[in-house]
């Protein structure tokens, strides 16, 4: 994904949010000085089905499905969930808002984390990522990369997973614990779930692929934005 395809969709979300630019771009400036380039050669997931955790209420129902994958990606405590289940995470995605102790127990395992710096999670960027192993951290953010620091795409955890899934050469993106209408969650997260529908609508349209995981939903989404 290079940042001018993605610019108009983060244009559209920091619109839609209030949300502000050099926020971001601090987070990301923050980020670049705790870390180091990533070696991208440790993801490859060239010819392999690619489990996409997301953290919703039905993921301890799908377990299975995401154990059947050649390789998951497992988004903020999705992580947790399927580690207590004995599965595989080959990668975690994670803005450090809900479980950075399994963020860093997994780098410690040698598994990667895409860690991700926005404008209003600085402060758990500069307390969390130095106790990371650094060679597993590979810094994310949503404004213009820079330095160390990539932008695959995607606006939430779960989304990203599936951006930089396809980023790395998945054959196949499957979906578990995904509730786009989860009723616990609150407004500012159903509309960040919503954002989540279209950027997935977005990247399946771009793979020429479809989402199981939008089936019935395809009629009230619309890009581009």
């Amino acid at each position: 994904m290079e940042f001018a395809t993605w610019e108009p969709a983060y244009a559209a979300i920091l619109d839609d949010f209030g949300y502000d630019r050099h926020g971001d771009e601090h987070g990301r400036d923050v980020l670049a000085e705790l870390v180091g380039p990533f070696d991208l050669s440790g993801l490859d997931f060239a010819g392999r089905r690619v489990a996409i955790a997301g953290a919703g209420p039905s993921l301890a129902t799908e377990t299975d499905r995401a154990a059947d994958a050649d390789a998951v990606i497992a988004a903020s405590t999705a992580a947790d969930t399927l580690r207590d289940e004995g599965i595989t995470v080959d990668c975690m995605v994670t803005d450090l808002d809900k479980n950075p102790e399994t963020a860093r127990e997994l780098t410690e395992e040698g598994v990667p984390v895409a860690t991700h710096a926005h404008g209003d999670n600085v402060a758990a960027v500069r307390g969390w990522v130095p106790t990371f192993d650094d060679e597993q951290v590979l810094p994310t953010t949503q404004a213009e990369p820079a330095g160390p620091v990539e932008n695959f795409g995607g606006f939430t955890d779960g989304d990203r997973a599936a951006f930089l899934a396809d980023h790395f050469d998945a054959t196949e993106l499957v979906f578990v614990g995904w509730d786009f209408d989860d009723p616990d969650v609150d407004a500012e997260k159903r509309r960040k779930l919503r954002w989540a529908e279209r950027l997935l609508y977005w990247l399946e349209r771009r793979r020429e692929e479809r989402f199981d995981v939008l089936d019935g939903r395809r009629d009230g989404l619309s890009v581009p934005w």
